[in-house]
């Protein structure tokens, strides 16, 4: 499954004084990385991929290292689940950009 979320801290020491809360994030993206799973960070979400139970204990633990930088952690989650599928964070961009190639000719 790939899942795409977004943590976001408030309350307490949540944002900085620019309203910023990068430092949170960082954390969140720390504990995707260090997971080995397959990843990528935009500017909006975290998109991992593994299994069912993979993916939603690296959720869970990035909720929980934003959850250190306030009282309340709001989480945007969106999942495509396919069982027995890998690999599809890569492969779906690549056939996205297969169809806007043959709609180019």
């Amino acid at each position: 499954m790939i899942v795409a979320f977004s943590l976001v801290p408030s309350g307490g020491r949540a944002s900085r004084e620019d309203g910023g809360v990068a430092d949170a994030v960082a954390a969140a993206v720390r504990v995707v990385r260090d997971s080995g799973l397959p990843n990528r960070t935009s500017s909006m979400f975290t998109e991992i991929e593994g299994s069912w139970d993979e993916v939603m204990d690296v959720v869970k633990r990035a909720t929980e290292a934003v959850a250190e930088y306030g009282t309340r952690v709001s989480l945007v989650l969106k999942a495509d689940i396919r069982p027995g599928r890998t690999g599809e964070m890569t492969a779906k961009l690549e056939r996205l950009q297969g169809e806007l190639d043959k709609q180019q000719r």
